[in-house]
């Protein structure tokens, strides 16, 4: 599943959903880099 984050105040990742990490924040998959941020709900 795609899944859209945001890394710092005006920086927004789409990648695939890896797993739920601590306090509320998401973990995405883009490539072979890994991200953690907040979700984006639309």
């Amino acid at each position: 599943m795609i899944r859209t984050i945001k890394v710092g105040s005006c920086i927004s990742i789409q990648g695939t959903f890896e797993r739920e990490a601590d306090s509320g924040r998401i973990v995405v998959r883009v490539g072979s880099e890994i991200y953690t941020g907040k979700p984006v709900t639309p």
